[in-house]
């Protein structure tokens, strides 16, 4: 199978797109014709190297399209459906078989240094040093290869453009906040970072019927955003001095619970002052290699304060991405407010834009 992608050929490369070739698919992958995929954080971090790698490669890993071929040892999956890709999992250790396929212990390695699960193939043919299993689909291409673990079959009446962000970015904000925290109706919740994964968890704490949702951010923009999107408050981190205080004078010792998706250590110490005794702390923004998180062990043993690290938004994805696009058909979670379009040839483009805060999700159509 001939194909486009679109190649980083070393660190802090531009991407571009060449012809490759395809290997043939096993018995438990499925061949996808890509019609989008959105484009990440993760994917830029990694092009940049301050992620994991083998260069040359292929990255993406918000995919959506149309299965193509399936292998004989795939269920419930056939040529035609409409599948979104999500991160890959082994299915065999501890913690996948716990059900908590986002801390599988071969997670690095099959999301991010390109193994391919059951084979010890490359996915590419030519060119034979390209490297393209990239979170198991490297879907930053006009077809990929995808692990029958990773992909979700949807319904056919939504917009099959749209969705592969679900299997990332949206589901990571909107997962932190229903997966992981699960606040009680009428708490009180803090998102910091409203970029693609932070509105996502405003609106998925407007879903969970949290009474007071504040979004904090520095871009004006994004906050007015996140007002429509459900925050009841929003906070300007760039005018206000003390961010836990502006958070303590609007709920009174603060609030249950926090998301901090920015990955900056200050700012995830902003988050951790602003909860209140018992509150639980979800660190979803993924800060450069080394960075050290420092909170007062006393204060922290005192409170009782719950800090959890999240990975994909805690989620089964056959169970939640179905889940999400449910409530997006309902209109209580539209994150295609969330998108701007490009064509594939335009990637680099996306990224430019996408770096410089111009947009903030931008999905690539084949």
């Amino acid at each position: 199978m001939k194909a486009k992608a679109a190649v980083v050929s070393e660190k802090e490369a531009d991407f571009k797109i060449q012809e490759v070739e395809l290997a043939p698919i096993t018995d438990r992958e499925v061949l996808i014709k890509i019609k989008a995929t959105g484009l990440c954080h993760t994917d830029l971090a990694v092009k940049d190297g301050m992620l994991p790698t083998n260069y040359p490669v292929v990255l993406g890993h918000e995919g959506s399209g149309i299965v193509e071929e399936v292998g004989s040892a795939v269920e419930g999956l056939k040529k035609g459906d409409h599948v979104v890709l999500s991160y890959g999992s082994c299915g065999t250790c501890r913690t996948c078989l716990e059900g908590k396929p986002a801390y599988c212990v071969d997670f690095e390695g099959l999301n991010f240094t390109n193994k391919r699960l059951r084979s010890k193939e490359h996915i590419y043919k030519k060119p034979a040093e390209l490297h393209g299993v990239f979170f198991q689909q490297s879907s930053f291409g006009t077809y990929a290869i995808a692990s029958d673990r990773n992909v979700v079959k949807i319904k056919k009446d939504v917009p099959l453009e749209l969705m592969g962000p679900l299997g990332c970015g949206i589901q990571t904000g909107a997962g932190a906040v229903m997966n992981t925290i699960n606040p009680n109706p009428g708490t009180s919740i803090a998102v910091f970072g409203t970029g693609s994964v932070g509105l996502s968890a405003v609106m998925a704490a407007k879903n969970a019927g949290c009474s007071v949702i504040i979004a904090v951010d520095i871009n004006p923009d994004r906050l007015e955003l996140a007002k429509e999107l459900g925050a009841t408050h929003t906070i300007n981190s760039k005018e206000v001095d003390e961010v836990p205080e502006a958070i303590k004078e609007i709920i009174k010792g603060g609030v249950s619970n926090a998301v901090e998706c920015s990955g900056v250590a200050e700012v995830a110490n902003q988050a951790y002052n602003s909860l209140f005794n018992t509150g639980t702390l979800a660190i979803v923004g993924a800060p450069p290699g080394g960075t050290d998180y420092a909170f007062d062990a006393n204060s922290w043993i005192l409170s009782g304060i719950s800090i959890r690290g999240v990975v994909e938004g805690d989620s089964i994805v056959p169970v939640y991405i179905p889940r999400l696009v449910e409530l997006y058909c309902q209109g209580r979670f539209p994150f295609d407010k969330l998108v701007t379009y490009y064509d594939f040839e335009n990637i680099n483009e996306a990224v430019r834009d996408m770096e410089e805060g111009k947009v903030i999700k931008p999905i690539l159509r084949m």
